[in-house]
């Protein structure tokens, strides 16, 4: 990137480009995930079906409980070792594929990034240096990402918000995407337009915002919203932060722990978080839910896309679905889907009549009319799994 361009008026997603090689590869990854969870994800199960179950019927008397007992039978199959191997690589070289563009331009995102904070315009952005780094967080690289979601190289470092923006840009490449970008935040937005017309929030939270790109699409349907992301990562609020700011939205990025938010009660109309909770332990999960439930106005609510319950899947989508408890840094990802959210929610305070769990289609996938169709209840959503559909739930204060 030229030297001469200002920092003050550099958009800071734009700054770490590839070159044509570092395009090339990253197009590749894409491609290799999209070949290990499409195309090796249906051999697997082939093979499970015709080698591997028939031998845990006849040595059991008795099909697999659950999907931890198929993983066991599973641990030594070829093809599972070879699929395993191979979505595991997938996952580094998402990451890897856009390190050496961001290190190449870390001083200018940086330097974009700390402008950006300096002037005036919408929204702000409000960091905790004393902050406490979770241990959910800190003792791992989640989802295998070098780094993290909170370390930082330098003064004001805001790259590894730049690596996590451009890493899921790798990582979701191969979806066929009608509207480009945040898929879970537009379709829970346009379900909440679609299912309740008359609900229109004034300030929308964000749990574990990241680099905050999840929360504009809100904004967009909600337009006299408010915005607001949290997150314990500093790198990712300052990346969020200028990256919000470009576009003109109004969003305040604040470095909170969820457990213990600073915001008054009942400040929020709508709290929402993708992807979150299942990295969290469960002594730590109820204490955000207990928090979402004290800054929720009455009348607010709160929704959170995760992956579906296991007693929602059969025993092979769970052992499909756990991999990432065992093999992407998610230590908590099994446990929590193995207990009931909704029971959760309760325990958080929501009336159990106020609680409710869902698929949603993939807005960004479907057409309008049969997006429509599912929020207003006339059909179904599509089965989990490839980005179809989200499961949500949550509970209305």
């Amino acid at each position: 990137m030229d030297g001469s361009l200002n920092p003050q008026h550099e958009s800071i997603e734009n700054i770490a480009q590839p070159t044509h090689n570092e395009r090339a590869r990253q197009r590749f990854v894409s491609s290799l995930r999209k070949r290990v969870m499409v195309d090796m994800a249906q051999s697997l199960r082939r093979a499970y079906e015709h080698e591997v179950l028939p031998a845990f019927k006849q040595a059991a008397k008795r099909p697999p409980r659950d999907g931890r007992e198929i993983r066991r039978a599973m641990l030594e199959h070829r093809y599972f070792r070879a699929w395993s191997s191979l979505r595991y690589v997938a996952q580094e070289l998402t990451w890897w594929t856009v390190l050496p563009q961001v290190e190449r331009n870390a001083a200018r995102i940086n330097a974009v990034a700390k402008a950006v904070a300096r002037r005036a315009g919408p929204g702000s952005l409000r960091l905790n240096p004393q902050l406490p780094i979770p241990r959910d967080v800190s003792a791992m690289d989640i989802h295998l990402m070098p780094g993290c979601f909170h370390t930082e190289f330098h003064p004001d470092d805001a790259v590894m918000g730049a690596v996590y923006n451009h890493g899921t840009q790798v990582f979701s490449a191969g979806l066929k995407l009608r509207v480009k970008g945040g898929g879970v935040a537009n379709s829970i937005a346009q379900w909440l337009r679609v299912r309740f017309p008359t609900f229109k929030p004034k300030r929308i939270l964000d749990v574990g915002t990241t680099d905050g790109k999840n929360l504009l699409p809100y904004l967009d349907v909600f337009k006299s919203a408010e915005g607001y992301g949290i997150d314990v990562g500093a790198p990712m609020l300052r990346f969020g932060h200028a990256l919000a700011r470009s576009h003109g939205y109004n969003v305040h990025y604040a470095q909170m722990d969820a457990r213990q938010m600073d915001f008054p009660d009942g400040h929020f109309d709508l709290v929402v978080s993708s992807f979150f909770l299942h990295e969290q332990s469960m002594s730590s999960n109820r204490a955000i839910l207990k928090e979402i439930h004290r800054v929720l106005r009455p009348g607010g609510a709160m929704v959170h896309m995760e992956l579906p319950p296991a007693d929602e899947c059969d025993p092979y989508y769970n052992f499909y679905l756990d991999w990432d408890a065992y093999y992407n840094n998610e230590p908590h990802y099994a446990g929590f889907r193995a207990g009931d959210p909704l029971q959760e929610c309760v325990r958080a305070g929501f009336a159990a009549k106020s609680t409710f769990k869902t698929r949603i289609p993939n807005y960004t996938t479907v057409p309008d009319a049969e997006f429509a169709a599912v929020a207003r209840g006339a059909r179904p959503a599509p089965a989990h799994g490839n980005g179809a559909s989200w499961f949500i739930f949550g509970g209305v204060k």
